[in-house]
């Protein structure tokens, strides 16, 4: 497994420079750019800005990994969904030019108004969709289990299995949703035949981190882990510290 981060909270504020810079610093090894922060990298740059954004990173010890948009598809208005269709296709797009192997979306809920199971299909016939779109571009799908309701995994699994897509996978997001009777291995069962990308937030929580490593190391996941962790007033010294505790939590018992 490798360390990672997202920009969601710790690296909000930072430009490209300045987030390569410190997460070589750290001994981090990849980021997942979510969209809206002060990185700038967007669908909305040009194609030099593309390619100078893929040589930087080239260059650098720091992959990148990722875009995290905020595309969602559990609205009932067939519209909305197309919008929201069309901003993450334009993600894909940039992830192809910029070399990141995938883009995060999201479920956001299950609609109160509407029955589970449209809700569910409506999501799944959306994902399938941008999987074929990012399948043509060399670009994995990542859905993030996230949302009300559907940040359940038993929800997610319905999903995936509606989905039906090779180039769709599962973004594990560390929810408190993940832990029956203080064991996250159930929900990770459950989701573990779609597991392409995880999202680790604050390792000195109660979450069951150990259990978790272990067993991703045991199913043979060898990608990525990123940090997603509230502001700090010191992120310099906050990553060290987060690199130095993950590794620990990472390293076999016994």
């Amino acid at each position: 497994m490798h360390l990672g981060a997202v920009t969601y909270n710790v690296l909000k504020d930072w430009d490209l420079e300045t987030i390569i810079r410190n997460l070589e610093s750290a001994g981090f090894e990849a980021v997942e750019l979510r969209t809206g922060h002060k990185h700038g990298v967007e669908p909305s740059i040009g194609s030099e800005e593309r390619v100078r954004i893929r040589r930087r990173f080239e260059a650098s010890k720091i992959r990148l990994l990722s875009y995290g948009t905020t595309c969602e598809f559990h609205s009932p208005d067939a519209g909305e969904r197309q919008r929201q269709l069309e901003i993450a296709r334009q993600f894909v797009v940039l992830a192809h030019d910029t070399g990141a192997w995938g883009i995060k979306v999201r479920p956001n809920a299950l609609l109160k108004q509407v029955p589970p199971e449209t809700t569910i299909r409506n999501i799944a016939e959306a994902l399938r969709e941008l999987g074929d779109f990012g399948a043509g571009y060399g670009v994995e799908i990542w859905v993030e289990v996230h949302g009300q309701g559907t940040s359940q995994p038993a929800v997610m699994a319905e999903i995936m299995r509606a989905a039906r897509h090779e180039n769709v996978g599962v973004c594990w997001n560390s929810n408190p949703t993940d832990i029956v009777n203080g064991s996250v291995k159930p929900s990770f069962e459950l989701l573990k035949p779609w597991i392409r990308n995880v999202h680790i937030n604050e390792l000195a929580n109660d979450y069951p981190w150990r259990e978790l490593f272990a067993l991703l190391r045991q199913s043979g996941y060898e990608r990525y882990t990123l940090m997603e962790a509230q502001e700090s007033k010191e992120p310099e010294r906050f990553l060290r510290w987060y690199r130095a505790l993950w590794r620990e939590l990472v390293r076999p018992c016994g």
